[in-house]
C-alpha cells in the first residue's frame, strides 16, 4: 500500500511539474524545437531541472534498496543501437509533430480535448506495436 502511495504522489508531483513549466503546452515545446524560428529557451531549464538531480540520484541509489520495497532500475545502456536510433527518431518526431511526449500526453488527457484523446490513442498503439515490430526487424537483420 505505501508503494502504490508513493507512485500516486510521485506522479502526481510529476504531473504538476510539467503543468507548471509549461511541458504541456504544445505551443511551448515546439516553440523549443523551432530553433530555426522563434526559438524558447526556457524548456533548456526545465530538462536540466531533471536531469542533474536524476543524474545524483542514480548515484545515491547505487548498493541500495528502496524503503517501499523492490529493487532500483539499472543504470540505462550506453550503447548505441537500432532500437535507441529508432526510438528516438519515432519519438522526436510525435514530439516534433505534436508536442506532446507521453508524461505530458497523459497529463493534457483532462484538458486536451479530443485531439490528446487521438495522440494518447495513437502513442499507446505505438507503444503497443513496438515490441512486436523489434522482434520483426530483429528477425529480418538475422536473416539478411
Amino acid at each position: 500500500m505505501l508503494r502504490i502511495l508513493l507512485a500516486l504522489f510521485a506522479g502526481g508531483l510529476f504531473g504538476t511539474g510539467l503543468m507548471f513549466s509549461g511541458m504541456t503546452d504544445t505551443a511551448k515545446v515546439q516553440g523549443w524545437l523551432d530553433i530555426f524560428g522563434i526559438w524558447d529557451p526556457t524548456l533548456a531549464f526545465v530538462m536540466g531541472g531533471a536531469l542533474l538531480p536524476m543524474a545524483l540520484a542514480w548515484r545515491l541509489t547505487q548498493g541500495r534498496r528502496p524503503a517501499a520495497g523492490g529493487s532500483f532500475p539499472a543504470p540505462p545502456h550506453t550503447e548505441l543501437d537500432r532500437r535507441l536510433v529508432l526510438g528516438s527518431v519515432l519519438f522526436g518526431a510525435g514530439w516534433g509533430l505534436a508536442g506532446l511526449c507521453p508524461g505530458p500526453a497523459m497529463a493534457s488527457l483532462s484538458y486536451n480535448g479530443w485531439q490528446g484523446m487521438l495522440f494518447f490513442a495513437a502513442m499507446a498503439c505505438g507503444m503497443l506495436a513496438a515490441p512486436r515490430l523489434s522482434r520483426h526487424l530483429d528477425r529480418a537483420v538475422a536473416n539478411a
